[in-house]
């Protein structure tokens, strides 16, 4: 019995319709969610407002209750009430001066660092130098480590040895700083100079504890190519400016501004006067409490020996009353 041949009338060619109208629809729902998250409800952002403007002001009101008959509305809403006085004239002094039995301590340590490391001193591989502040013991990275490599050589152990002998008694920070010429180097271990003078310090801090130095007073820190000692353009050059400076500081505050600079790149008078600066003037708004035992923000008057200040402040002035006329002339 011969089959039916399907007639090409029965074929349906309109199923694209589906698909376009279910496109369609998802397309709709986009637009519709996207408007939703566009649109901003201005009551709700007002209550928001509010709520944030009271936590910094307290209840509503109180910001513009007056103190006394001394009180000024800031335009935006926030109290501030004028009077007080800062002692901004007194330099603070953010550091006690240095303690004589550090300072002995730090000699100490120099003069047996150049003990210990007489010969090596003599050849050129070490240098120490010490002041009030901190003592650096400098060593040539191809006295320590293979070319082009982060792990101290074998060869090193006796170097490692006397400067733990030195250093694991006394209470001093520590911090390694690694330094490289500018040969590019580009490795799966190490992708520039960065990784490797970092990974150089790390090393070095690590090969300490092992000797008996307690790790939390180190630290290793990484410069790269940036802070060289002589020009790069000779062989001598790039063969002083790989090193590893070891740097014992007098506490930890000096480690830290140290640290951040190179202790080959800034000067003991330098990190003496960041770290007895003069502090920041005191904030310019102060918490005071009113008869009524409510809370208040007021500002400080600056003293008249800050004539810079003097001179901020009366622009402020300016511009505030300057601000209310506004307010006062839209209202």
């Amino acid at each position: 019995m011969p089959r039916r041949r399907i007639s090409d009338d029965d074929i349906r060619t309109d199923r694209w319709v589906i698909s376009y109208a279910d496109f369609i629809t998802l397309l709709f729902a986009f637009f519709v969610v996207m408007y939703a998250i566009s649109s901003v409800n201005e009551e709700k952002y007002k209550q928001v407002a509010e709520s944030l403007s009271g936590v910094f002001t307290g209840p509503a009101g109180e910001s513009q209750r007056p103190v006394e008959g001394e009180a000024e509305t800031d335009p935006s809403g926030i109290g501030v009430f004028a009077g007080g006085e800062s002692d901004a004239a007194t330099p603070t002094v953010k550091i006690v001066p240095p303690n004589p039995a550090n300072n002995w301590v730090l000699k100490q340590i120099g003069e047996q660092m150049e003990v210990q490391f007489r010969k090596l001193i003599r050849q050129g591989h070490v240098a120490v130098q010490s002041n009030d502040l901190w003592v650096t013991i400098e060593m040539g990275a191809n006295l320590l480590f293979p070319e082009g490599g982060a792990l101290p050589a074998i060869t090193a152990d006796p170097v490692f040895e006397r400067l733990a002998l030195v250093l694991k008694d006394q209470p001093n920070p520590i911090h390694v700083e690694g330094f490289t010429d500018n040969q590019l180097i580009s490795t799966d271990q190490f992708p520039s100079n960065w990784e490797l003078s970092a990974a150089r310090a790390a090393g070095v801090v690590r090969i300490l504890e092992m000797n008996g130095i307690e790790p939390g007073r180190m630290s290793a820190v990484g410069f790269g190519e940036y802070q060289p000692l002589q020009s790069n353009f000779t062989e001598q050059g790039r063969q002083i400016n790989r090193r590893i400076v070891i740097v014992v500081s007098r506490d930890r505050k000096t480690q830290r501004v140290v640290s951040a600079f190179g202790s080959q790149q800034v000067s003991e008078d330098a990190v003496s006067g960041i770290l007895t600066e003069e502090a920041l003037p005191p904030s310019a708004i102060e918490q005071v409490t009113t008869d009524d035992g409510s809370v208040m923000f007021r500002r400080r008057e600056l003293s008249a020996e800050l004539p810079g200040e003097l001179d901020l402040e009366a622009l402020r002035e300016n511009e505030f009353n300057a601000q209310s006329t506004l307010l006062e002339d839209a209202q």
